[in-house]
């Protein structure tokens, strides 16, 4: 039997509290992984060992550990130390993350005690779990931000970087931004287009997005934008099959504009569309529902 398929691939999920570890376990578990809740990490080798012991049901896994494993949770590390160091196991740390707000907003609307600070201040649990958290998720090999992700997406993106597929199809994922809400972590490529004419500043274009004709229209008239996506659309001719080459399986690139609501939407769409060609592409408008005045 093939060597690789006999190497047992385990995903450990961890991160802030309210960041979607249950979405993420339940992820898996729809991709065919062996899935367990709340580990404790002293239990981490053994849980390995009846792994390496069971069939082949058992050869991807996906484990939840998180502070609900009280002082065991202080062993992650260590733990993970002593499992890299196991030459059947392939093991990838899978950290989720949010901003401050956005898991005060979560706790309030599950009506949840963070487990730091129970019966206290949610903020002041959430700012002891991340200085706790620092040093782990520095190892994480995937960290997501889920602060502007819906459950849905937060289950495609771990479709689209862990599903196991005979075909071997190269996903892009585009992403638009505003600049003033801060920059994607996760994008492998960003490009700011903040230099193009903004319709921001034409009174009826203003309320629009650049998922409205009018905006997009206005966006891609000027000689500057075709200019841009002529030599864009080279580069990306000549990056995406070293990509592929590479083994990378997909391939996130962001355009970047002030507010994410014109432009970057604008750009988002055309090279969503426009490189569907022979690829699998997500398109995703982070900060498009954002409006401030």
């Amino acid at each position: 039997m093939d060597k690789h398929v006999e190497e047992t691939e385990l995903i450990i999920i961890t991160g802030m509290s309210g960041a979607g570890k249950t979405v993420a376990i339940q992820s898996f578990e729809d991709l065919g992984f062996f899935t367990i809740d709340n580990l404790p990490p002293a239990l981490l080798l053994t849980f390995i060992q009846l792994m390496r012991d069971s069939g082949k049901s058992m050869k991807r896994v996906a484990a939840v550990m998180d502070l609900r494993g009280g002082d065991f949770f202080d062993s992650l590390v260590d733990a993970i130390d002593n499992i890299s160091k196991e030459t059947k196991v392939s093991t990838t740390l899978l950290f989720l993350d949010a901003d401050n707000q956005t898991l005060v907003s979560r706790y309030k609307e599950s009506r949840r005690s963070h487990p730091l600070s129970p019966g206290g201040l949610v903020l002041g649990g959430i700012k002891k779990e991340r200085d706790m958290l620092m040093d782990l998720q520095g190892r994480a090999k995937y960290i997501y931000n889920t602060s502007t992700m819906t459950p849905r997406q937060l289950k495609e993106k771990i479709v689209s970087d862990f599903a196991s597929t005979s075909s071997n199809v190269f996903t892009v994922n585009v992403m638009s931004f505003g600049f003033k809400h801060g920059m994607p972590i996760d994008a492998d490529l960003v490009f700011d287009i903040r230099f193009l004419p903004n319709p921001y500043y034409i009174e009826e274009l203003k309320p629009m997005s650049g998922l409205d004709a009018p905006v997009s229209d206005y966006v891609l008239q000027w000689t500057e934008t075709q200019t841009l996506i002529e030599k864009l659309t080279d580069l990306f001719e000549f990056m995406i099959p070293q990509y592929k080459n590479e083994g990378k399986a997909q391939l996130v690139i962001a355009f970047g504009c002030t507010g994410g609501q014109h432009r970057s939407v604008t750009f988002a769409e055309y090279y969503g569309k426009l490189l569907a060609e022979g690829n699998k592409t997500i398109i995703t408008h982070r900060d498009v529902k954002t409006r401030k005045g």
